[in-house]
């Protein structure tokens, strides 16, 4: 395969450190990469780009850092806010993945000469003889495996991506290496909130940036009945029950909203499950297009199970039928669909 040099991106955690180490035993010529992208998140703090130094220089392998900050806020935090303010729920690590590290850091790997890219997502990168092409693929990780929120890559770099982690079922093998080779970051906790929102307040942080502001209007039920007071939409999300403030002799979800109107729409559970959605901005990794109805599961949000169903490209969007209703599916969240465990590609749900 070429050159054997890669850039591994690093977030100064357990996983791209671990990574990093095994890229080496590996007989790989690794730099280490940690992107400066939010000042004071969790990912990017001077600690982040001590541990990653720290790492980097206990195993013998340069590092640097790159900043971009502005890129990051174009791509990233920008389409965060506008998606609330339209009423969708985003996934920001997904667009991160797509413009960031798999964008920028692809460019930066090729400015320095690297023939492939890495990080310590917990997925997997094969060659297809089936399909003739690389494929993404799950990892052995179960629950913690991340190609959901990978499905938005270009499929040309497939084959230029190593995920270092995609053998390892638990995390506790990865910090056990990490303890064995004396690497610091060895007990460092897992970061579970998005990186520029450490608190995990989104609605505080949608409030200090950006013009969203509590703006009050009605809850109303399906056929418009006045129930109740909202705080702002973007306080609320599809199939969210706590917190409405509204009394029911049955229990209440949230359904959706009409923007034009300000208002909340509820109704019961059973209005929650939907058996068809279309999805756009759609990204196919496993064909160049899908001409007829394929038989696939698809994930709606990262910590769903996958449920069965079949999908159909109409123009530059997709059709999905589930085999079973689905609950609470939720525009701006993503769908990605898989055959067996190969990642065939995905959308954003309208």
């Amino acid at each position: 395969m070429g050159s054997k040099k890669v850039l591994l991106g690093m977030s100064g955690g357990v996983d791209s450190s671990v990574s990093a180490f095994l890229l080496k035993e590996q007989g790989y010529e690794v730099i280490g990469a940690t992107l400066e992208l939010f000042a004071g998140s969790s990912c990017c703090n001077i600690n982040t780009y001590l541990d990653a130094k720290n790492v980097c220089n206990s195993i013998g392998i340069p590092h640097f850092t790159f900043d971009y900050k502005e890129e990051f806020k174009k791509y990233v935090i920008d389409d965060f806010i506008k998606c609330y303010s339209i009423c969708k729920t985003p996934n920001p690590c997904i667009e991160c993945n797509k413009y960031m590290k798999f964008g920028y850091m692809y460019e930066k790997a090729k400015e320095l000469g690297c023939t492939y890219i890495a990080t310590g997502h917990y997925a997997q990168t094969r060659y297809s003889e089936k399909y003739g092409r690389w494929v993404l693929t799950k990892s052995k990780a179960g629950k913690k495996d991340q190609s959901y929120v990978l499905w938005n890559i270009p499929k040309e770099l497939i084959e230029f991506i190593i995920f270092p982690l995609a053998n390892f079922e638990s995390k506790e093998k990865i910090r056990k290496i990490a303890k064995q080779e004396n690497l610091k970051v060895a007990d460092k906790p897992d970061s579970e909130d998005i990186c520029f929102i450490p608190d995990g307040n989104y609605k505080k942080f949608l409030e200090n940036n950006s013009n969203l502001k509590p703006k009050e209007g009605n809850i109303v039920n399906l056929d418009g009945k006045v129930l109740g007071k909202h705080t702002g939409l973007y306080n609320y999300t599809i199939g969210q029950r706590k917190g409405l403030g509204i009394s029911n002799p049955v229990p209440l979800f949230v359904l959706g909203f009409n923007e034009t109107k300000n208002e909340v729409i509820v109704g019961e559970e059973e209005k929650l499950y939907k058996k068809e959605i279309t999805v756009e901005d759609i990204n196919l990794l496993l064909f160049d297009k899908i001409d007829d109805w394929i038989e696939v599961t698809v994930k709606t949000r990262y910590s769903s199970k996958e449920a069965k169903g079949k999908i159909i490209q109409e123009g530059n969007k997709i059709k999905v039928i589930f085999n079973e209703p689905q609950r609470a599916i939720t525009p701006g969240q993503s769908a990605v669909f898989y055959v067996e465990d190969i990642v065939l590609g995905g959308g954003k749900i309208i």
